[in-house]
């Protein structure tokens, strides 16, 4: 059975992301992509469907399996990423001696994955087992075994290797002793001891390779261990705080005082998370590494988020901005761009890691991770209709605007064609942000999103000179702004409402502000945020993306919610979001709570976990991150909220500061930003 989710690591070269157990074992490795079948996939499934274990020898039985920490001769001690890098070191100790494991991926074209285990004191003897299971675990590969071959002169020219191959793929393993095939038992795999001493260091490289080429040259592992942490920390010492960015070329106000240490030491963290899930040379975004972890162990909201989503794209662009790391946000204006070509009546909201469009679903034969099915590949909300997709790209790419970055020939005529899908999808529903399997509504969030993306093109108009029919999208923005506040707000209880015709709240509300909707501290969304926090917060403090059954049910009752199915075409309640709660913490801030927002992101980081890694929920019942993992959303949200807690300090910070939005329909156009809003008390109408 794989490990608890908290207890993975993740290792990156910007192409892939596999993870590893804090026992040892590489459970997950998809290569060479972040989106390719799995080499190792014993995390949905059992060590048959490949792993690569190495620990000390008494971590495991006779049989190979991993014992219990009671039952174990051997303990990890300490485990840490070197700083601000994804090279992870794991500290041993036994009742001989002790040892440290290095595991990295280096950042090169290729897909290596090294793990170099040093002797620290005494003499440990560690085991290593090695199943490969090429396409998620379904392809037994072909095992040759290559001795080292001799020089003229007697030295070893070549070390000895492991190359196995099946089809389309390969691998080849490399480093003394290389573990034997297994002759006494069925399971297919190769496993072996070896003794390390204090101060010896051995090193086992496996790189996967196309089958038709020939196995890849050695590296030279401390060459590459070198250049891995310096590459990572050089990268992470570009980081900023928010307020350096284009809003004040100058850089913080004087007398800003910084961060306290752990606040900005999880922005790092965060941000070098959401670089390592970055592809290094198209700038994909994927929303995790993995696939169909599940939300609710043992459920069915079990999701390939191995895609880019338009959604965090745009969040990732402005947040990479605001902290110092401008190539990174020109790769992902450039991938957006480059997605979204094409006709525009196939615009999804995920593309592939390359901009792909795929929307094929199907189920793989795997046993799933604690017998969590259905295991997915693919993705096939791909090709629902996502409203608010568009409004999520054309906000982004006029805040750019604003921040002084030019159109180009590209740049601009793609955006016109997005709002000319806005105004030919106008009356049509969707699945909303959550992307629900459900019924089709007027979600508010995605209406929202739609007249932002309106206001965005009005405001290229009126504001940047850039050619347009500014007259009809200002009359669509209008009429969409008009019925959002007569079918989206309800007066009688004071809130917006998730979709039009519900009194229920979700938490893609508290994304409204973030748009220019209507600010912070509207009082309509503060009666909003009210709302949520009663409908939505579990006793944890955490709070749900939605309620999924509607009517008496207590939601902090899993059990009440048992075979029930709700909006969201599934049964049960899922645990509590992650992101959506930083969400709230973000507008706490934002609106001078101070104390509660940071309570709120003291309760996210206290599930994160020793690595400072986030999943997408957290399962407050079982104390346990549940979702895929790490999750980007979660990751980003993080940032953001700590972002607004920081903007608190910065003098003359108002705590209700207005997004990055544009005029209001009716208004002369301006640099500053307004509301979509009616006077203060007014039920409905025309926006303000």
């Amino acid at each position: 059975m794989a490990s608890p989710i908290e207890d993975y690591a993740l290792l990156s070269n910007m192409r892939t992301g596999p993870l590893v157990s804090r026992s040892g074992s590489l459970d997950w490795l998809c290569a060479p992509r972040f989106d390719a079948p799995s080499v190792f996939g014993a995390l949905l499934g059992e060590p048959e469907h490949g792993r690569w274990l190495l620990a000390p020898a008494g971590a495991v039985d006779e049989a190979g399996d991993l014992l219990e920490d009671d039952d174990a001769d051997a303990q990890v001690a300490e485990r840490f990423y070197v700083e601000n890098t994804f090279v992870l070191q794991t500290v041993w100790v036994t009742d001989t001696g002790s040892v440290r494991v290095t595991d990295f991926l280096p950042l090169t074209s290729r897909t290596d994955v090294v793990r170099r285990v040093e002797g620290l004191t005494g003499e440990v003897e560690m085991y290593q087992e090695l199943r490969i299971r090429f396409g998620y675990g379904a392809v037994v590969p072909w095992v040759s075994r290559f001795e080292g071959e001799l020089g003229p002169d007697g030295e070893e020219a070549a070390p000895p290797m492991l190359v196995a191959m099946a089809g389309p793929d390969a691998v080849v393993l490399r480093g003394e002793p290389l573990p034997e095939a297994a002759s006494d038992d069925d399971e297919r795999r190769h496993r072996g001891t070896f003794t390390v001493s204090a101060g010896q260091a051995r090193d086992f490289v496996l790189t996967h390779f196309a089958s038709h080429r020939t196995p890849p040259a050695p590296i030279d592992v401390n060459e590459q261990l070198n250049r891995t942490v310096e590459l990572w920390q050089d990268w992470s010492g570009l980081y900023g705080p928010a307020e350096a960015g284009a809003e004040d070329p100058d850089g913080p106000a004087a007398g800003h005082e910084p961060a306290p240490a752990e606040r900005t030491g999880a922005v790092r963290r965060s941000l070098l998370v959401v670089r390592a899930l970055m592809h290094q040379e198209t700038g994909g975004l994927v929303a995790a590494p993995t696939t169909s972890l599940p939300e609710v162990i043992g459920g069915e909201r079990n999701w390939d988020h191995r895609f880019a989503w338009l959604r965090d794209a745009a969040t990732a662009l402005e947040v990479m901005l605001d902290h110092g790391h401008d190539r990174e946000a020109s790769q992902l204006r450039n991938w957006l761009l480059r997605s979204v070509a094409g006709d525009p009546h196939d615009l999804q909201n995920l593309y592939g890691v390359a901009g792909e469009r795929r929307g094929r679903e199907h189920q793989l034969d795997l046993p799933g991770y604690e017998r969590s099915r259905p295991v997915r590949e693919g993705n096939g909300t791909a090709v629902h209709h996502q409203s608010d997709a568009v409004g999520h790209v054309m906000v982004v790419f006029e805040r750019l605007r604003r921040r002084g970055a030019a159109e180009d020939h590209l740049s601009w005529p793609l955006q016109q064609a997005m709002l000319r899908s806005v105004v030919e999808n106008y009356e049509v529903q969707d699945q909303g942000l959550w992307e629900m399997r459900g019924e089709r509504q007027y979600y508010t969030h995605s209406r929202v999103l739609m007249w932002a993306a309106l206001q965005a093109g009005v405001d290229a108009v009126r504001v940047h000179g850039l050619p347009g029919d500014a007259a009809l999208w200002e009359q669509l923005r209008d009429a969409l702004a008009e019925e959002i506040w007569t079918s989206g707000y309800d007066p009688e209880i004071g809130s917006f409402v998730q979709y039009y015709g519900t009194t229920s709240v979700d938490a893609s509300l508290l994304q409204l502000p973030q748009v220019g909707f209507v600010a912070h501290d509207d009082e309509r969304m503060l009666g909003t945020v009210r709302r949520i926090e009663e409908q939505l917060r579990h006793p944890c403090g955490l709070i749900h993306r939605y309620r999924n059954v509607l009517g008496p049910v207590d939601p902090a009752d899993p059990d009440a919610y048992a075979g029930v199915i709700g909006v969201d075409g599934f049964p049960g309640q899922d645990p509590p979001h992650l992101g959506a709660s930083l969400w709230l913490a973000a507008q706490y801030a934002r609106t001078g709570r101070r104390e509660d927002a940071e309570r709120l992101v003291d309760r996210v980081l206290a599930t994160a976990n020793d690595l400072g890694l986030l999943a997408t929920e957290y399962s407050p019942e079982l104390h346990r991150l549940t979702g895929n993992f790490p999750q980007t959303l979660t990751h980003l949200a993080l940032v953001q909220a700590l972002d607004a807690l920081d903007a608190l300090d910065a003098p003359g910070e108002a705590p209700s500061a207005a997004p990055e939005g544009s005029s209001a329909a009716g208004e002369a156009p301006s640099a500053v930003p307004s509301y979509a809003a009616p006077p203060a008390g007014a039920a409905g109408g025309e926006p303000a």
